[in-house]
């Protein structure tokens, strides 16, 4: 391109570039400067032949992409010493497609509220930084490019994708108040790209998906008001992402579709309050094997229409539902199987209408409300080392009774062995009876029967005081039974003399004797008393024997 080409805008962009002067295009130029006498060679110098050929000023400030390019590219005369140029436009329309592929680019760019027909190419292009406010693109082309410094498309608006696939960003990557519409695909693609600092997203609207699975952020990720639209599809694909400090999606962040956060690797914490995700029956928020070393925060204010899953994340800290509204209906809603974290807490706004699945989670202090307790609770293998609020055992086996899976024991036994570690063993005692009890309902009817017996007269070993109530029991009913009804000695001549207490107990007690039962015979009622008395006595003796042998098989 000649600089007789050039239009009056494209002129005085010329004039500004080696020293880096800001050009706003939509203000009037100013009158020529009398003094300037620069030499006939010199663009835009008193005389020149270039001058009086130069077109008039347009009333739309339109500035071609072919003379940007040109003057990034070195068309102008090299610079005096001193100068630092810097390509700073205002208020321009460019045309035509600026298209700096693989292109070296030694001077900064910083574009305000500029309108593009075209999206932008600069596609493996290395330059020191890339400025873009208030303008207006319908898109942006810059996979692979390598930027020195920031890459800033703050407050524009993009009506195609923003394309940063494997782009290397030594700054801040800062996307502020900006708004990209490609809702048939992808309209912020930026797969393995790296950032040097900060991704700052603050109220970013996007229509489509935001994709940026396997990028690495070495500061925080910042979504805070951020809205992101792809209903039925991916609004944000951050699979393998790494963030270096904070991943914040707080307050003011909504999802319509899916959020997936899988492999992800935040060294620092990862927040939703305040949000809104929204993927009704399906996933709202996929977050399978990531790592957090701080908090895992979804709650205070967090909505989510869909369901949560967390499978195999690891929390340093807290992961925390407190006062979080999830509204999935039917099937799973929230899915923390093999989850671990040093706390839990499943206080949520109100109850899980719906699954909520901890198998082979590692809950560390699981903070939980009765109130709040979720329609279907699966602790299959889950465990956690106290219960921030214990209640009564009673209460305890309602909550692991809350589920569809039918009899498990080991739910039963990890709520025995917190109430053992805060010293109630009474409440453990309950707890394994109640298990015993719901066993007992899944076998066949004449072990049932058996468990009954056992239930009745030592609470399957768990009541050892009930079998010596029994004996009291029985014993005195047989006393004064046979007190009143004296039965007929065997042999008058050698037969002792009759003691109703000791006559009972020898019925009572198989395996010891006092010398009574063998020497007196009972007759009628008192015979079928007294082979009640033998029976209950045998029954006795087997439960006790049960009771000690699970107790000790217990310790």
């Amino acid at each position: 391109m000649r600089i007789d080409e050039l239009n009056a805008h494209e002129r005085r962009l010329w004039d500004a570039f080696p020293r880096g002067r800001r050009l706003d295009v939509s203000e009037a130029p100013a009158p020529p400067d009398p003094a300037n006498t620069t030499g006939p060679g010199s663009p835009g110098g008193a005389g020149s032949p270039e001058d009086a050929a130069a077109p008039a000023a347009p009333a739309d400030p339109v500035i071609r992409a072919d003379a940007i390019a040109a003057l990034l590219l070195g068309a102008h005369a090299e610079p005096t010493p001193g100068d630092r140029p810097a390509l700073r436009l205002t208020g321009a329309h460019i045309t035509g497609r600026l298209d700096l592929r693989f292109a070296e680019i030694a001077a900064p760019i910083l574009l305000t509220d500029c309108r593009f027909d075209e999206a932008p190419l600069l596609q493996g292009a290395r330059t020191r930084q890339l400025v873009m406010t208030d303008c207006a693109l319908p898109g942006l082309v810059a996979d692979t490019a390598q930027i020195d410094g920031r890459l800033v498309v703050s407050h524009c608006r993009l009506t195609g994708p923003l394309v940063l696939n494997r782009t290397q960003i030594n700054g801040d990557l800062d996307l502020r108040d900006t708004t990209v519409v490609f809702p048939e695909g992808e309209a912020i693609s930026a797969v393995h790209a790296q950032v040097g600092g900060d991704a700052l997203c603050t109220n970013l609207a996007v229509e489509g998906t935001f994709r940026l699975s396997g990028a690495s952020i070495d500061g925080e990720f910042d979504l805070e008001g951020a809205a992101l639209r792809a209903p039925g599809s991916k609004a944000l694909d951050a699979y393998h992402v790494r963030v270096a400090e904070d991943f914040t999606c707080h307050p003011g962040f909504s999802a319509e579709g899916r959020v997936i956060l899988s492999g992800a690797t935040v060294a620092a914490a990862v927040g939703f309050c305040g949000g809104r995700l929204s993927n009704p029956g399906g996933i709202a928020l996929e977050a399978v094997d990531v790592t957090v070393d701080r908090n895992f925060d979804l709650g205070l204010g967090l909505t989510v229409d869909g369901a949560v899953k967390l499978d195999g994340t690891r929390v340093g800290t807290e992961l925390s539902f407190r006062d979080a509204e999830l509204t999935g209906k039917g099937g799973t809603a929230l899915s923390l199987r093999a989850t671990q974290a040093r706390e839990t807490d499943l206080r949520t706004c109100r109850p899980i209408d719906a699954v909520v699945d901890a198998r082979n989670a590692r809950l560390g202090t699981l903070y939980d409300a009765q109130d709040t307790w979720p329609t279907d609770l699966r602790l299959a293998d889950a465990t956690y080392e106290a219960l921030a609020f214990p209640l009564p055992a009673a209460e305890r086996v309602r909550w692991i009774r809350r589920t569809t899976d039918g009899y498990l024991p080991q739910p039963y036994e990890q709520l025995a062995a917190a109430y053992r570690r805060l010293g109630h063993e009474d409440e453990a005692r309950t707890v394994l009876l109640a298990k015993q009890r719901h066993r007992r309902a899944t076998l066949p009817a004449h072990i049932r029967l058996w468990g009954h017996a056992q239930d009745l007269s030592v609470g399957y070993g768990y009541r050892p005081l009930r079998a010596a109530l029994w004996l009291l029991a029985l014993l005195a009913c047989g006393s004064l039974y046979f007190a009143l009804h004296t039965p007929a000695p065997l042999d008058p001549g050698k037969a002792p003399p009759f003691n109703a207490v000791f006559y009972t107990l020898d019925l009572l007690v198989p395996i010891i004797t006092f010398g009574q039962e063998n020497a007196f015979a009972p007759h009628d009622t008192g015979q079928w008393l007294s082979y009640a008395l033998i029976a209950s006595g045998w029954i006795l003796a087997t439960t006790v024997t049960a009771g000690i042998s699970r107790a000790v098989n217990r310790q």
